[in-house]
């Protein structure tokens, strides 16, 4: 038991570390009006948003939960609850962090589009 709370946070502290390393975009500047970049950076931003974060995340938790709690009690049957606790972090981990990937991409694109050039 202490082995899964163990996993348990080192899961839930890594979500939060990656969901904060959204990359932003990195542009050449040259030539570039640094105020009119920043307001086609944050109206890319606001495109971006529009991705159903919340429920794409609570999916990749319902599967996490499921695949885990199914393997645990094939494996564990007197864990399962925990098996499926640590597979709904681990389904929130990776749903974020593929979340903030694809936002990040979102907003590149719609740089790229707006005329910037995108180095990252």
């Amino acid at each position: 038991m202490v082995k899964e709370n163990f996993i348990f946070w080192i899961i839930a502290l890594s979500t939060l570390l990656l969901s904060s390393c959204a990359s932003r975009p990195v542009i050449d500047t040259k030539g570039i009006d640094i105020d009119a970049y920043k307001t086609d950076l944050a109206e890319c931003e606001q495109v971006a948003e529009q991705l159903e974060s919340g429920k794409n995340i609570a999916k990749s938790a319902g599967f996490g939960a499921l695949l885990r709690g199914t393997l645990g009690a094939l494996i564990d049957p007197e864990n399962v609850g925990t098996h499926a606790a640590i597979g709904a972090t681990e389904g929130t981990a990776l749903g974020a962090l593929k979340n903030d990937e694809e936002e990040s991409s979102i907003v590149k694109k719609c740089l790229k589009n707006r005329g910037y050039k995108v180095l990252n």
